[in-house]
């Protein structure tokens, strides 16, 4: 690493809760485990723990790297570490995998103790509310009464709102970057062809390829290609590869002839080695059911009256699939509260992905928000 400002090397935890798990399904996980990470150290209060909280194909890999595997940087090495916009020098920072997940909590290919084989298709859907409790209950094991900030991006964001809604006394701070208050229709589309195109994979196997030992890489690889597509703007796909031809010339074929084909067949195929698709499916999933307003007469309003955080909010103006309106709408259903919100729409031509960018105004931003954040 030649990053003056890394953590360093960091190590993944394991915590198990034998305390069963009511789902917001009504299904039930008679015990479970959480695999997380931490930087920075607990304050003597213990005042200063911020939890982040990952997106689609995140995880707990936060930040820092691995000691056998120092290229394996976290996911967010650029917003956190020494110094950086959420400073490990004054802040301990907690990285989580959700439930569902594929990198180590329990989720799909986790051994269920009752048959001896991977949960597989059996593994029950999950929501942002499930996730929440976790996060109480993970607070209550680490004695941190309170977080000091819960922040994340995209569906991370999400999860951070329902925190703060389930549990207002556990946050002081929602930082809710590049997020909605419930997804577009169109969203919901792209979510399920995504689905689609693993389910019709003949190596799914209804869910249970464990068995098969296959994987429905196809499918994962259109799905990963369909959401890389989504995640980037239009003028980000100009800049990087334009019209630009592999070889030079036209080969009249269906074989890779253009760089953005190349790119994305990449991204499928690395993709499709590292992510488990039940865990694909389930996320996705949980993306859709996020709205909070729904028990509320769709008035999201109603749905925040019993929060009691300060809100940081900020959106990415080439972000179409959570396009700026989305974060206004809950700007303006916290300030009808009488809130403490800050919002920043800020000039990006990333899209969807630049909240995991290196960008000066987008970093100044947090680190502004974060740094008067008591402890």
């Amino acid at each position: 690493m030649h990053d003056s400002d890394s953590i360093g090397i960091v190590t993944p935890q394991h915590l198990h809760f034998d305390s069963p798990l009511q789902l917001d399904s009504g299904a039930i996980l008679d015990s479970y485990e959480l695999v997380y990470e931490t930087y920075g150290e607990l304050n003597a209060a213990r005042s200063n723990a911020v939890l982040i909280c990952h997106a689609l194909s995140g995880n707990h890999h936060v930040a820092g790297v691995y000691a056998d595997n120092p290229k394996n940087a976290g996911w967010w090495n650029n917003m956190i570490g020494p110094g950086k916009p959420i400073d490990t020098n004054r802040f301990f920072v907690i990285g989580i995998n959700n439930i569902g997940g594929c990198h180590g909590s329990t989720g799909p290919a986790t051994i269920n103790t009752k048959t001896n084989k991977p949960f597989g298709a059996d593994f029950p859907m999950v929501t942002t509310i499930d996730w929440a409790e976790t996060y109480v209950r993970l607070a209550q094991r680490l004695n941190i009464d309170q977080f000091a900030a819960v922040v994340g991006g995209s569906l991370g964001g999400m999860s951070a709102m329902q925190l703060s809604l389930d549990a207002p006394e556990k946050v002081r701070h929602a930082v809710v970057i590049a997020a909605a208050a419930k997804l577009t229709a169109q969203n919901i589309a792209f979510n399920d062809v995504a689905r689609q195109a693993i389910i019709t994979d003949p190596d799914y196997h209804g869910g249970d390829y464990y068995a098969q030992q296959t994987i429905p890489r196809r499918g994962l690889r259109l799905a990963r290609m369909l959401g890389h597509i989504t995640y980037l703007s239009d003028d980000s796909m100009a800049e990087k590869f334009g019209r630009e031809l592999r070889s030079g010339s036209l080969g009249y074929n269906f074989d890779v002839e253009f760089q953005i084909e190349s790119y994305l067949r990449y991204q499928g195929d690395k993709f499709a080695e590292q992510f488990d698709a039940n865990t694909y499916l389930l996320m996705t999933k949980v993306l859709d059911y996020f709205d909070p307003a729904r028990d509320y007469n769709n008035d999201l309003s109603a749905a925040f009256h019993g929060v009691k955080a300060n809100f940081l909010v900020l959106s990415f103006s080439s972000d179409w699939r959570f396009s700026p309106e989305r974060s206004r709408s809950i700007v303006k259903a916290l300030l009808d509260n009488n809130l403490n919100v800050s919002y920043a729409e800020i000039a990006s031509r990333h899209g969807h992905d630049s909240f995991l960018m290196k960008d000066d105004h987008y970093h100044q931003l947090v680190r502004s928000y974060m740094n008067n954040i008591t402890t």
